[in-house]
């Protein structure tokens, strides 16, 4: 696994979301033009309240410029509470057809009372050592 330097960080509504991605070549096949990340993310709740996760939108982009929107229920099959000061830690991954891309997106939480709101999830880059070559 090669080691992510960056981390990418944001906060709305005092939850913090910070993400970090790593190529992993080993379960990439880049003569086939198939690229894979695995991302980390964690989630700390800075506030007062206790929210919880419920659906998220990612907006993944390639190289090539071409978006893949996926929307759904929670993450890796969860639905995460968290109470103030607590922290939700999860990873995921992500394949393209190009070297390099970027994902953003939102995740939609609800408080305690009811209340639905979204965060937003920074952009981050995804980026291996095969984004200087030219792939056909």
């Amino acid at each position: 696994m090669t080691a992510s330097k960056t981390a990418y960080r944001t906060v709305t509504r005092q939850i913090e979301v910070r993400v970090r991605p790593t190529f992993l070549p080993e379960r990439s096949s880049p003569e086939n033009s198939y690229f894979f990340w695995a991302y980390t993310i964690t989630l700390t709740n800075l506030g007062r309240e206790t929210v919880q996760l419920k659906p998220r939108h990612w907006r993944i982009t390639d190289a090539n410029g071409r978006l893949q929107e996926v929307k759904g229920a929670g993450v890796v099959g969860e639905e995460p509470v968290l109470k103030p000061g607590e922290h939700y830690e999860y990873t995921s991954g992500v394949p393209l057809p190009t070297p390099s891309g970027f994902m953003v997106g939102t995740y939609g939480m609800v408080t305690e009372a009811g209340e639905p709101f979204d965060i937003d999830i920074p952009a981050f880059s995804l980026d291996c050592s095969h984004a200087a070559r030219t792939i056909n």
